[in-house]
């Protein structure tokens, strides 16, 4: 296929960013890490390196895949292996780093590939200088529907809490700080709620739409997520007199852990370091 051409040159690895695709063993290696990829997206993948910024047409991609008296459902199946390739690279069809659609007409592969020479160099001495390999997320790779699941519900949760908070105000309102008689705790509750309400929203609605620059979003305003949680998190000692100390104290040591859990669920989700 075409990317084999590479070999013709003398290279067999292909390297791209902190991917690596050897075309002999047909493995995708991503900063050293073999990946699990069946073999039509590397197909895929190694036919689109193979003509970097080139388009390629879904026709050519179907020729090269497979043979003329294969009989399958050639559509259904290329946009399987394109959306299974892309997953892998972390990539979007949105904002493509890697593989980018071209409308009515194929893909194209839009990353820059790392000349050879650029990959080892060989002192006099013979020992091969490697560059630097790019830090990697240490988190493990899901499916992302399941982890902006679990993100919306988080933010579901959140809402829940605040608009119970609102509707039995005057319960928080006959909470009065012991020492100055004042009903501060109502007043933290209000502030947070209303600041807390629509900033759910936004990342309930980020999440629901897949908004493909979330993750950067949520980074940036994470201090301020982290504060307005960490208020939240005694939220439980609201309920004391029905619940009870332990398990007002377990819900808080839990909710303590949350914001933290958000942000983890993100990087998982969107991998701003690397998208």
């Amino acid at each position: 296929m075409p990317a084999d051409s590479s070999r013709a040159n003398g290279a067999s690895i292909v390297r791209f960013g902190l991917f690596e695709a050897d075309l002999q063993t047909r493995e995708l290696r991503k900063a050293g890490r073999r990946l699990r990829l069946q073999e039509q997206p590397f197909s895929v993948l190694a036919t689109l390196i193979g003509r970097p910024g080139a388009i390629v047409s879904r026709e050519e991609l179907r020729a090269e895949l497979w043979p003329a008296d294969t009989f399958v459902d050639f559509d259904h199946s290329l946009n399987t292996a394109v959306n299974k390739l892309r997953e892998v690279l972390g990539d979007s069809a949105a904002e493509p780093r890697f593989i980018e659609t071209v409308a009515r007409r194929g893909y194209r592969f839009v990353a820059e590939l790392e000349k050879p020479a650029e990959s080892a160099q060989i002192p006099s001495d013979g020992n091969a200088v490697l560059p630097d390999a790019a830090p990697e997320h240490d988190l493990p790779r899901v499916h992302r529907r399941l982890t902006r699941t679990l993100f919306g519900l988080i933010q579901v949760m959140y809402l829940a809490f605040y608009v119970a908070a609102l509707v039995r105000w005057e319960g928080v309102y006959r909470i009065i700080w012991p020492d100055i008689g004042v009903p501060i705790i109502f007043v933290a509750v209000l502030v947070t709620a209303c600041v807390g309400i629509p900033l759910r929203c936004f990342l309930l609605s980020g999440v629901a739409f897949d908004y493909t620059r979330l993750g950067e979003k949520f980074l940036r305003i994470f201090l301020g997520v982290l504060f307005l949680d960490q208020l939240w998190a005694i939220a439980p000692f609201l309920l004391l007199d029905r619940i009870g100390f332990g398990p007002a104290l377990g819900a808080t040591a839990a909710l303590l852990y949350v914001p933290f859990a958000e942000r983890t669920l993100i990087r998982m989700a969107y991998r701003p370091a690397e998208n």
